[in-house]
């Protein structure tokens, strides 16, 4: 008889992380979303349930974003994929040595990070993109655990300030540290943190960010440069 392999503890966080009823409020959007579906779309089936991390369970650097978008990875199931904020990471990743392919557009594309893992402050899309207080707390045991899993773990690149304050939240709640004050949001801003572990910070890949020019692949290009340099990936 076969032998079962069992579940590693990232395994079982996504399985937990993808049936999650926590949030009435984000339940209801994101099914809707799932049921209404973008015109573009309205042959697809959408996710609509949380959506789990991707990644390198041996990850150095973990991207910590906001949340899914609601026609992208609420559609598709995996962070970044599916929608403008993907299609302007994905092939700066693959630049900087993290992503097999500059694109991601589903589950199955083949798709494979090395020495990455993305994750999001909020698991499920919320309505206009903002995640409530006690949304992104129900949703905190969830990162506690993924950062516990990523035993590697040596940078953080935080996609957004609700990624950078999330982040700060769970060294708050680790002991690590007692208050946020010393650190400041900015693009490329870094801060070597009592853990051990860096920090950066980029401004969020929205679409908003990209077509204004306030985020440049370049720029962004150069935050995953600085990612890898300080996890000591070759």
């Amino acid at each position: 008889m076969k032998a079962v392999r069992a579940l590693s503890p990232l395994q079982v966080l996504n399985q937990e992380v993808t049936s999650c009823v926590r949030c009435p409020r984000l339940v209801e959007y994101r099914e809707r979303i799932g049921r209404e579906k973008r015109r573009a779309y309205k042959d697809q089936e959408y996710w609509a349930k949380p959506v789990p991390g991707f990644g390198d369970p041996n990850a150095k650097v973990l991207i910590l974003g906001l949340a899914p978008g609601a026609h992208g990875s609420n559609r598709t199931g995996r962070p970044f994929t599916g929608d403008g904020s993907g299609f302007f990471m994905y092939p700066v990743l693959h630049q900087t040595g993290f992503a097999s392919q500059p694109t991601a557009t589903h589950r199955d594309d083949g798709q494979v990070l090395t020495g990455a893992y993305i994750t999001a402050a909020a698991r499920c899309a919320p309505p206009l993109n903002k995640p409530t207080p006690e949304e992104l707390a129900n949703c905190a045991p969830f990162l506690d655990r993924e950062i516990a899993a990523l035993k590697d773990l040596r940078v953080v690149v935080a996609l957004g300030k609700i990624g950078f304050d999330a982040y700060l939240r769970y060294l708050k709640r680790a002991g690590m540290i007692t208050t946020a004050a010393p650190y400041a949001f900015g693009h490329a801003a870094e801060y070597k943190m009592p853990n051990g572990v860096y920090l950066l910070a980029s401004f969020h890949p929205s679409m908003q960010n990209t077509n204004t020019g306030k985020l440049t692949a370049k720029m962004f290009a150069e935050v995953f440069k600085r990612a890898r340099k300080l996890a000591k990936l070759s």
